[in-house]
């Protein structure tokens, strides 16, 4: 039988479990049979409601409930989570039943956002409320630090495109600058290139997509700062 090494997405998560049997059953789809994620699916979704909606009420004390929903909303739809799970490059530890699999199941945002909820209730049944609401508060510490209010969801590099193409301006280049680090902790710097913008900004992340979309956030910065 093929070893599956998740001490490697233990360590990309942030946490290691004391009953692995939790994890297992976290990414174990229905089409496998048998004991699947649906139920802890179900519990991660409620946990991770929570988590976000205490620390944007907090963060946002004069914030009204329409606004609060709304970014809620946005940080735990499906997109999002489908965004974390590939970070932690989650795809490749699921356990898929032959069809799913060929069909390539690893790759879709709905099988990938279900995995992350149920990752969450794992963790809270391997460990207490507290330790998982800080995971899961690190995983989104960026995404909570750039939320606004009244702000567009979007991010940021659809936020450039969207403002690039109103204004028929070429979309923005990415490209890889570095990567170091070892396979399963590698850090990324992307450049962000935009006609008509003379800096040229660049991002770092775990991820390229993280590098990507923190350059497209530094070069909104630069093009906001430039037309005040």
């Amino acid at each position: 039988m093929r070893h599956i090494p998740y001490e490697k997405l233990e360590k990309k998560i942030g946490y290691s479990f004391k009953n692995r049997d939790f994890l297992l059953q976290a990414l174990t789809h229905r089409s496998m049979g048998g004991e699947h994620n649906e139920r802890l699916e179900f519990l991660g979704d409620s946990l991770l409601g929570m988590f976000i909606a205490e620390a944007l009420y907090f963060k946002f004390p004069k914030v009204p409930e329409g606004d609060l929903s709304r970014m809620r909303a946005t940080l735990v739809r499906g997109q999002t989570l489908a965004e974390l799970a590939r970070d932690f490059v989650i795809g490749d530890y699921l356990r898929l039943g032959p069809g799913e699999l060929k069909s390539g199941g690893f790759r879709r945002d709905s099988i990938l956002a279900d995995s992350v909820e149920a990752i969450i209730a794992a963790v809270y049944l391997d460990s207490d409320m507290k330790t998982c609401e800080t995971l899961v508060l690190d995983w989104y510490q960026s995404r909570l630090q750039a939320i606004e209010p009244g702000v567009s969801q979007k991010d940021p590099k659809t936020q450039l495109q969207e403002w690039l193409q109103g204004r028929r301006l070429p979309l923005p280049t990415y490209e890889v600058m570095e990567v170091t680090g070892q396979a399963h902790n590698q850090r990324f710097t992307m450049s962000c290139s935009v006609e008509g913008v003379a800096e040229q900004t660049v991002g770092v992340g775990t991820s390229r997509r993280k590098a990507e979309q923190d350059a497209a956030q530094k070069a909104l910065e630069v093009i906001h700062a430039t037309a005040k």
